[in-house]
């Protein structure tokens, strides 16, 4: 019962790193363009993270076939244990810290089902993993980013074409609001995307331990269709909670260093990034928020022209989500190792 509950705790303080990790994905543009300042954006992102729970509830169906259950699946069943979800979150913990020191806008999503996997497999061998799911989270690595490039570039043109005959000041002046709602619309889709994956951890922990670890009944869970309210509650407000806390390191790079964004291609990005999420949402499958506000930032800088696009961070950046599940794996494989012998 004490390992559950370690289980739960640093599956929080996860979500809540993973808050002021991936912050940056629904302020930067809405900072860099001066249209609410550091702190009223984290705080603005953050209540649209929060009010995403009740989009998910009472809009969405619940939690029992979601994201959540994606996630959960990510390993048998059989090869979960509180070490191996241990294991995995101080993996995926400290990978985050890393690229957040380093100022590297990397997938939380992909180092935690990297960190879980990597765990799984130190433990019971590759037969520990569900491959084909692992497989299709790790393609949206590549489509996420092209999904938010291909979206921004479309919503650009439409959004020149419409607006082409109307005073730059004015036009100026209506984007600069509408960041407003591309901000709230990314950050209810940050919310949605990232808090599942915590759910999914901390539901494929109890799932596991049922009928081996006595515990209240207010967490006992048999499948994720039984997922408590406190779950959810506990794993919003922790991701609330997290980008309350900014970011400031990545915002820096997702805001100035990609490209120079305007209050009209911020609107374009958030809302192409936005649009992304609820598609992934619908296909239930955890992708990164980070990849996809970088896709669509990448997306109004080139239909301006491609030289306004720095190409060069965005295959640094390639180059760390590219080695984020890997190293996430390896590092969960060692954390796993020196657990086992702790304990022995």
């Amino acid at each position: 019962m004490t390992l559950i509950i370690i289980v739960i705790f640093l599956a929080l303080i996860f979500d809540f790193i993973n808050g002021f990790h991936d912050a940056a994905n629904s302020i930067a543009t809405i900072v860099s363009t001066k249209v609410l300042t550091p702190f009223q954006a984290v705080v603005w992102a953050a209540f649209f993270n929060f009010v995403a729970y009740f989009i998910a509830v009472h809009f969405l169906g619940g939690f029992g076939d979601s994201i959540a259950n994606t996630v959960a699946k990510t390993v048998h069943s059989d090869f979960i244990t509180p070490f191996v979800v241990i294991a995995g979150l101080i993996a995926a913990i400290t990978w985050n810290l890393t690229t957040w020191w380093l100022g590297i806008p990397s997938s939380s999503s992909h180092t935690l089902i990297g960190g879980f996997a990597g765990a799984a497999i130190a433990h019971g061998g590759f037969a520990a993993i569900h491959s084909s799911v692992i497989i299709k989270i790790a393609a949206f690595i590549f489509l996420a980013p092209i999904i938010g490039m291909i979206m921004a570039t479309l919503l650009t043109l439409l959004i020149i074409h419409i607006c082409k005959n109307v005073k730059p000041h004015k036009a100026e002046t209506w984007f600069r609001h509408l960041q407003l709602v591309s901000s709230a619309l990314f950050s209810i889709g940050h919310g949605l995307n990232d808090s599942q994956k915590i759910m999914g951890i901390i539901g494929a922990t109890l799932i596991a331990s049922y009928g081996i670890v006595e515990m209240p009944h207010w967490m006992e869970m048999q499948s994720m269709a039984e997922i408590h309210d406190w779950i959810p509650l506990a794993c919003f407000t922790a991701i609330a909670l997290g980008t309350m806390s900014g970011g400031w390191r990545i915002v820096k790079t997702m805001g100035t260093r990609i490209t120079k964004v305007t209050p009209l291609e911020g609107v374009v990005a958030e809302t192409a990034g936005a649009l992304t999420l609820y598609l992934t949402e619908i296909l239930k499958i955890p992708v990164s928020t980070t990849h996809t506000i970088t896709g669509a930032i990448m997306g109004v800088g080139a239909v301006k022209r491609l030289s306004a696009v720095r190409w060069g961070v965005t295959k640094d950046l390639l180059i760390a989500w590219i080695l984020t599940i890997p190293v996430s794996a390896l590092v969960a494989m060692i954390f796993y190792r020196i657990l086992g012998l702790i304990v022995k």
